[in-house]
């Protein structure tokens, strides 16, 4: 590969799905660079996606479902619809982010989540809710891709992703601008409802199986748990999260 090919390939990336382009779309039509659909679809949502990239005067191209596939993989989902497009400018910091709240803060921290599907589904649930940013490690943990932006239908464009070097040095940071830092963990002295949700506060979640680093956890104010009284010991992330942020919402009474 040439210097020159390199350059361009960096500054590209590759979307599929209909929420993800039509997203991007909306958000951001200038970011749009060309969009690939299947020459089959006749549908709905593809003709409305034709009038969206006409609207926007986004290149459409209609080709065979193989080269949407060679394109991004057996693995991918792309539902017959690919779009080249410029990288999302990750301009957000945490004090840019926490200076320019109204309110009382509302953040959510992940702790080794590497699962894109559930950072995709964590995402779109910061958006319905009202999260101001998501704050995940530099290290063990997946980055805004292809996948994340399909599953998140739009919210990797619209909520802040902010990754930081030191998970616990951040959360110290966060308490000097009075924000409340709780742990979510099936071993928490307090029920989700017994937390105390009005004030600013960030919730901090870790993957499956691992859960929160040791070190992590010793650094928030309060552990609560989420009450369980099935048979399954945990649930999945993502949900424990919209548990999280629901919460928070009934309480401030948004």
């Amino acid at each position: 590969m040439s210097e020159k090919t390199a350059e361009k390939h960096a500054a590209e990336k590759l979307i599929y799905g209909f929420h993800a382009v039509l997203a991007r779309l909306r958000h951001d039509p200038s970011g749009v660079l060309e969009i690939y659909l299947d020459l089959t679809r006749r549908d709905a949502r593809a003709r409305d996606l034709v009038h969206q990239a006409k609207d926007n005067q986004v290149k459409l191209v209609q080709v065979e479902a193989d080269r949407l596939t060679r394109l991004v993989g057996k693995a991918a989902n792309h539902q017959g619809v690919v779009a080249r497009v410029k990288p999302v400018a990750l301009t957000h910091s945490l004090d840019e982010v926490l200076e320019n709240i109204k309110g009382p803060p509302l953040l959510l921290i992940l702790d080794g989540i590497t699962d894109p599907h559930n950072l995709g589904a964590i995402m779109r649930s910061a958006d319905a809710f009202g999260v101001h940013a998501v704050i995940a490690p530099k290290d063990n943990a997946v980055g805004i891709n292809a996948t994340v932006e399909k599953v998140a239908s739009g919210a990797a464009e619209t909520v802040p992703y902010i990754m930081v070097t030191n998970l616990s040095r951040t959360i110290e940071d966060l308490k000097e601008h009075n924000i409340w830092v709780i742990a979510a963990d099936m071993d928490g002295d307090q029920p989700l409802s017994g937390i105390d949700a009005k004030t600013g506060i960030a919730w901090v979640l870790g993957a499956e199986g691992s859960g929160i680093r040791r070190l992590v956890k010793q650094s928030c104010d309060q552990i609560a748990r989420i009450p369980i009284s099935g048979t399954v010991e945990s649930l999945n992330v993502s949900v424990s999260a919209a548990l999280c942020l629901y919460e928070t919402v009934r309480q401030r009474g948004v």
